[in-house]
C-alpha cells in the first residue's frame, strides 16, 4: 500500500514522502491516526496545497516538544513501593506507575511517552527511563525506586506467632 506520510513517523519517513507500507499498518493505523493518506494523484495534489500548513504544524509541536524537553531534562523521581528484604518488589512499576510519579512531582509526562525497553521495574534501585517526547527527541529521567523494607509479610506473622505464646 503506497501512501503520503502528513507527519514525521519514526522509523517511516519524513513529511510528504511516499512509502510503501503494509496494508494492515497503513489501514489500522497511519490513516486512522491522520499521519497519512493514500497515495492517489488527487490526494498528492491536496497535500501539496496543504505542505505548508502540515510543515508550519510540525515545527510548532517540535518546538513544544523541545521546551518539554527542557523542563524534564535532569529531574530524578522517587517511587516508594512495597519490597522484601533482598530488594525484590512485591509487584512490579511500569509505565503508569512512573507518569503518575512525574504527576505528583508537577511534571507532565504522558504513559504512552514512557519507555521501558527491559519491561517493568521489579526491583529496588536507580534508573535511567527514556521519555519519548517526539519522533527524534527522547529525554533521560532518573527514577529512584525505594524499598519500603517495613512491610515484610514474611516477617510480620512470625513476630506474632512468637508473641503469642509468650504471653
Amino acid at each position: 500500500m503506497e501512501v503520503i506520510l502528513l507527519e514525521k513517523v519514526e522509523n517511516l519517513g519524513n513529511i510528504g514522502e511516499k512509502v510503501s507500507v503494509k496494508a494492515g499498518y497503513g489501514r489500522n493505523f497511519l490513516l486512522p491516526q491522520g499521519k497519512a493518506t493514500v497515495a492517489t494523484a488527487e490526494n498528492l495534489a491536496i497535500f501539496e496545497a496543504r505542505r505548508a500548513e502540515l510543515e508550519a504544524k510540525q515545527a510548532e509541536e517540535i518546538a513544544t516538544a523541545k521546551g518539554r524537553a527542557k523542563k524534564l531534562e535532569g529531574i530524578e523521581l522517587s517511587v516508594t513501593a512495597k519490597s522484601g528484604v533482598e530488594g525484590k518488589l512485591f509487584g512490579s512499576l511500569g509505565t503508569i506507575d512512573i507518569a503518575e510519579a512525574a504527576a505528583a512531582a508537577g511534571h507532565e509526562i504522558e504513559r504512552s511517552e514512557v519507555r521501558l525497553p527491559d519491561g517493568p521495574l521489579k526491583a529496588v534501585g536507580v534508573y535511567d527511563i527514556e521519555i519519548h517526547l517526539q519522533a527524534d527527541l527522547n529525554v533521560f529521567i532518573k527514577v529512584h525506586v525505594v524499598g519500603d523494607q517495613d512491610v515484610d509479610p514474611m516477617a510480620e506473622p512470625e513476630a506474632e506467632s512468637e508473641e503469642k505464646p509468650a504471653e
